[in-house]
């Protein structure tokens, strides 16, 4: 349920990477829902464009590209034809992620790469092809982070590595950009439910419950949480928001490393 005023965002472009499903989609359906014509970009074909009938459904407007976030290419393509058909992109937000749990010594190095590859150079990618299409001054930047950026975690090194490197891309992108009045922020969840990263680090009712309890807010959190968040730094009230980290996480970011009682380490 939206606490934002109906047509906040009309005229409004936002370009999604990795938007069709979870907490990417959540904010794609905000949006839209508020007004905002909405690019969503991801791999596979059937699931953009049911994530576009979805949001058309609901009467928003969309359109959607299959790509892959690591193929420069790919994202220069579908930017340019957004902006032909929307003009100035408003908000972009770098969603794709990758994760699966596994030791160090236990992940190929093409596993750790693949990881690297779509949350850090993907995001550059996004980001850098993104530049020339963004409006000037008035553009929004939003990346996900993880907790996983800023407090080190068990069978999480690539994710780690990764979410750290998008936060300090953010943040010098938000040095370099300022001027020119683009604004780049990162929202950090926490674990938030009925999503395909909490399934695999919380497979079980045992884990669940162990991270539940965890949780300083003692709950999971929603991707209407995150979606918020995501809506707050798109408008106006956050107009001098820059460079910031924004942990949406019921304080797990606090608590440090923990391994999850019922959980099974990778073999």
């Amino acid at each position: 349920m939206s606490i934002f005023r109906d047509g906040l965002f009309a005229g409004k472009t936002a370009f999604f990477t990795g938007g069709t499903s979870g907490i990417g989609l959540a904010i794609a359906e905000r949006l839209a829902a508020l007004g905002a014509r909405t690019t969503l970009f991801s791999r596979k074909q059937e699931k953009v464009d049911a994530a576009v009938q979805g949001i058309a459904a609901r009467g928003g407007e969309a359109r959607g590209f299959a790509g892959d976030v690591r193929n420069y290419a790919d994202l220069e393509a579908a930017l340019k034809q957004t902006r032909e058909a929307w003009g100035e992109i408003d908000f972009l937000f770098c969603i794709a992620a990758g994760n699966f749990p596994a030791p160090a010594t236990g992940m190929s190095a093409n596993g750790f790469k693949a990881v690297i590859d779509i949350d850090l150079l993907g995001t550059f990618n996004a980001c850098r092809a993104a530049h020339e299409h963004l409006r000037k001054p008035g553009a929004s930047v939003i990346s996900i982070s993880a907790n996983q950026a800023q407090v080190a975690c068990p069978y999480q090194s690539h994710v780690c590595a990764g979410k750290a490197g998008v936060e300090m891309l953010s943040k010098t992108l938000a040095l370099e950009w300022g001027p020119q009045g683009i604004r780049v922020n990162c929202i950090t969840p926490g674990p938030i439910d009925e999503t395909e990263g909490m399934s695999r680090l919380a497979p079980s009712d045992a884990a669940r419950a162990s991270m539940i309890r965890a949780v300083p807010l003692r709950r999971m959190g929603s991707k209407d949480d995150i979606a918020n968040v995501a809506v707050f730094l798109c408008s106006d009230a956050a107009a001098y928001v820059t460079g910031s980290i924004y942990n949406c996480d019921g304080g797990t970011g606090l608590i440090g490393a923990r391994l999850l009682e019922g959980s099974a380490p990778p073999s």
